[in-house]
């Protein structure tokens, strides 16, 4: 886990890379705490089914079918179209509450059963590997802009950093931060242990996306 902390800090990843941020539905609600324990976020908008490959226009229908209309279907179809179509594997995700703003790495879009109830609206989901957090008060303006959209999904539109959006995700690229050939991230013996703990109770998980990241990051840690 250390070894892929650092990694991420010092290599970077590629500027083609899009970062979202995404507004909680309920804030205060447990979501977040859903999110960051179980490694996912989720679209919300119930009812409408699995939308795995699924067009702008046939996700607007299956809203149709189940009942959406007018601004509530407008919105819906934004969302849903951006969280299943626009949002890659490895762009960033930035979700926050009052105080804390988290930054993470997307995964696939997947459609989880488990919660298909038409009261539940944690189905339409993407896995998350989160990367870091930080006091809402030390981001970057335009990540206190990106965060302050009202819509629930908004895709930053500015030029991301082609390497180290730790750094710029905290503003300290120009006024001190650390050097790019260094790691922000300071994890100790027993934090990295209690990690470990965590990924392997992942290994038993009925979630097999979320046993496949925690195999991975277990055998980069081991390497």
């Amino acid at each position: 886990m250390l070894r892929i902390l650092r990694q991420l800090c010092v290599e970077g990843k590629d500027t083609e890379m899009s970062l979202y941020g995404v507004k909680l539905e309920e804030p205060g609600s447990g979501l977040l705490k859903s999110f960051l324990e179980d490694n996912y976020i989720c679209a919300g908008y119930p009812g409408v089914g699995d939308l795995e490959h699924h067009s702008r226009e046939e996700i607007i229908r299956k809203l149709v079918a189940a009942s959406y209309h007018g601004q509530e279907l407008e919105s819906a179809a934004n969302t849903l179209d951006i969280f299943v179509n626009a949002m890659q594997d490895g762009d960033y995700v930035l979700i926050a509450d009052e105080e804390w703003v988290y930054l993470g790495d997307l995964g696939d879009y997947f459609y989880d059963t488990r919660h298909s109830g038409t009261e539940d609206s944690t189905a339409h989901r993407r896995g998350v590997t989160w990367l870091k957090s930080l006091p809402l008060a030390a981001v970057h303006p335009a990540v206190t802009e990106l965060l302050a959209s009202d819509s629930r999904i908004t895709v930053y539109s500015g030029v991301l950093p082609a390497a180290r959006i730790d750094l710029w995700l905290g503003n300290q690229a120009g006024d001190g931060g650390s050097a790019a050939g260094s790691c922000s991230v300071q994890v100790d013996e027993a934090t990295v242990a209690q990690a470990l703990a965590i990924l392997k109770a992942a290994l038993h998980s009925t979630d097999v996306e979320r046993q496949e990241r925690a195999a991975v990051a277990i055998l980069q840690y081991a390497r």
